[in-house]
């Protein structure tokens, strides 16, 4: 098992994946903010799904997976049907028009991956992604998981009392 110390330089590292991600989403057309790439990424991924499924895969508020809908839908990349088992629903699907920009948005990443990774090996990006996945994998879908903090030790605790 890793000790205490390579699990807080993982964190530290962790936690500068941040400027990655901002880097990578710099690349998206000025159309499709990150919310609509994620919206036709996970349906991409998913398949077609309610609204509802749609907000806990995207593990925000209704009213923000609405408007990335709306913005989706405006653009004709996404289309909402009226869902045969419950007419008051719609179910949401990726269109060709989104595909295209799905596969757009994919050649963006990739370009700049490519041009970024460009010094490492094949055998180094393979391991990276190995273990990004495993990583992922260990936390499993986190996004529908409500974790509250670990307790605070008893030792530790402050109350008016003992102030």
């Amino acid at each position: 098992m890793a000790g205490q110390g390579q699990y807080e330089e993982l964190a530290r590292q962790l936690s500068g994946i941040a400027a990655v991600k901002r880097e990578l989403a710099r690349t998206l057309p000025t159309d499709c903010p990150a919310g609509s790439a994620a919206v036709l990424t996970l349906l991409d991924r998913h398949g077609d799904m309610r609204i509802g499924r749609l907000g806990e895969l995207l593990a925000v508020d209704m009213s923000v997976t609405s408007r990335h809908v709306a913005h989706a839908a405006e653009r004709g990349w996404i289309e909402r049907s009226p869902d045969p088992a419950d007419k008051r629903s719609r179910i949401l699907r990726l269109t060709p028009v989104g595909r295209a920009r799905l596969d757009e948005l994919s050649r963006r990443a990739t370009d700049l991956l490519a041009e970024r990774l460009g010094d490492w090996s094949d055998e180094e990006v393979g391991q990276l992604a190995r273990l990004m996945s495993r990583l992922r994998t260990s936390f499993g879908d986190c996004r529908s998981i409500h974790r509250t903090a670990p307790p605070v030790p008893e030792a530790t605790t402050r109350t008016p009392a003992n102030t």
